[in-house]
């Protein structure tokens, strides 16, 4: 027998202890008057009133014998003490918790507030029950979970082991909380549009593919946050709208790219990429002040802050600027020859992928914060034309540590256009190009409608990764996980 089943043999072994008693090991309630939190934080006037209270936690750690035994309760990353005494609390009680407790078992105790000798603000136990007995030990106390792999896995572990990783969750939430507040005292209305779509739009990537069995129709999941959708609502009269979800990509895995990730994307009217300038900036600053209390960062081996005055980079000089060729004029084999001259490996060879390619190259040297600004039309199907050259687009990226961390532009509102820039994406996807955006005629049609100008916008966990600096995968909660061999689920 290995030692985790002799240790689950003992601990139902103390679960036939606490039933012989009487008491249940899985409750469907508990007394509860206080979080932990509440009697941490307001110990002072709980011990004032002198009142009996009942609080609830993991046993975390267990020290004493004999007649008196100090256990440490955890909830969230709240630790307190609470005293068991032999003459203050009924002895087979006593007993029972010396028998049946283990560390990793939660408890819900009733007793009053007091401060022990050695000044450690404690609860006197008067009463106890059991609120969940664990049948599996907790891992080690000061290695946690070591192997990444396990820790992905066993997330609920992984948090409440690690006080570092549960207030990265709670600065997560509070990023997403702080994005919706910026947003709604501007005026924007949050709207929810379709995860499941007929063609994928918004956004250039390979998708996840279903079926609809009630339509016998192939659908996809989302690539982008509803950018076809909310234009729809900007038409239909609503001038700023935002959407904060999921969005899929059925790509490769990299410590900045995922398949699965949260996305949030803007949309208003009468604004152009200039206006999302503005209000990116004012966004990016707030959000590292509120989350953070800081807008200076040092992530990727690149140092930022956000309160300087952002640079402003064309995206075509750039290229020149370190590669020699320029994007509009050079030719797909100058591309790839000057690509194989770099050493940088690249997937696929239509002239939108070889440009795109030379820009992920250059932009690995920019710390920013900076806009690259005005992107050829080929690799933007979505923004509208700059009035001084009908090759490049009203378009803008953030950039920060070397990365793409925010997309924006002044919507293309043209039909006309719409429906050549869409058939120019058609006969990508012909050749091969699997990144090639979907064209959507439904949108065309609805554009003929009229949609007024407009600037949208885009940013996703990435840039919470950045400001963190971890891994995109370590800021989710559940990461997906290829099941373990031999797990049929």
């Amino acid at each position: 027998m290995s030692t985790l089943d002799e240790i689950k043999k003992v601990r139902h072994e103390k679960i036939a202890l606490l039933e012989q008693y009487g008491m249940q090991p899985f409750p469907a309630r508990v007394p509860r008057d206080l979080s932990l939190d509440d009697m941490v934080h307001h110990f002072d006037a709980h011990l004032a009133q002198g009142n009996e209270q009942s609080i609830t936690g993991r046993v975390m750690a267990i020290r004493g014998q004999g007649a008196i035994n100090f256990v440490i309760l955890q909830e969230g990353n709240v630790r307190f003490q609470v005293v068991f005494k032999k003459d203050t609390l009924d002895s087979a009680l006593f007993e029972l918790f010396t028998q049946a407790v283990d560390i990793g078992d939660t408890l819900s105790v009733t007793g009053t507030p007091f401060v022990t000798k050695r000044g450690e603000n404690s609860l006197l136990v008067s009463a106890w029950v059991m609120a969940s007995k664990s049948l599996a030990p907790l891992p080690e106390k000061w290695h946690g979970l070591q192997d990444t792999d396990e820790r992905y896995r066993k997330r609920y572990l992984d948090i409440l082991m690690n006080e570092e990783l549960y207030i990265l969750f709670q600065k997560k939430a509070a990023f997403w909380s702080e994005m919706r507040s910026f947003l709604t005292e501007r005026g924007f209305q949050e709207v929810e549009t379709p995860t499941l779509e007929v063609t994928t739009g918004g956004a250039e990537a390979n998708p996840f593919k279903t079926h609809h069995k009630d339509f016998d129709l192939d659908v996809y999941l989302r690539i982008s946050v509803g950018e076809l959708w909310q234009k729809r609502l900007l038409a239909a009269g609503i001038p700023q709208t935002f959407e904060i979800g999921r969005a899929y990509r059925n790509e490769g895995s990299s410590p900045d790219h995922l398949q699965e990730f949260t996305n949030m994307e803007f949309y208003m009217a009468y604004a152009d990429y200039r206006d999302g300038m503005q209000l990116v900036t004012e966004l990016y600053r707030t959000l590292a002040q509120r989350v953070f209390g800081t807008t200076s960062f040092t992530t990727r081996g690149h140092s930022f802050d956000l309160a300087d005055t952002w640079q402003e980079i064309d995206y075509r000089d750039e290229v020149l600027r370190q590669t020699g060729i320029d994007i509009i004029t050079a030719s797909s084999d100058d591309m790839e020859q000057k690509l194989r001259e770099l050493g940088v490996t690249y997937q696929g060879t239509t002239r939108e992928r070889l440009i795109d390619t030379l820009w992920k190259y250059c932009r690995k040297s920019i710390s920013g914060p900076a806009f690259v600004m005005h992107h050829p039309k080929i690799v933007s199907p979505l923004s509208k034309t700059t009035m001084h050259n009908p090759e490049l687009t009203e378009r803008f990226q953030v950039i920060l540590a070397g990365s793409e961390v925010g997309n924006g532009f002044s919507e293309l509102n043209d039909p006309r256009e719409q429906r050549e820039r869409f058939e120019i994406q058609q006969a990508l996807i012909a050749a091969g190009d699997e990144e090639a955006m979907m064209p959507e005629w439904e949108f065309v049609e609805m554009l003929e409608h009229g949609m007024p100008p407009a600037c949208g916008f885009g940013v996703g966990e990435r840039f919470f990764a950045f400001l963190v600096d971890k891994p995109i995968r370590e800021v989710q909660m559940f990461p997906l996980m290829k099941p373990r061999e031999g797990e049929w689920w």
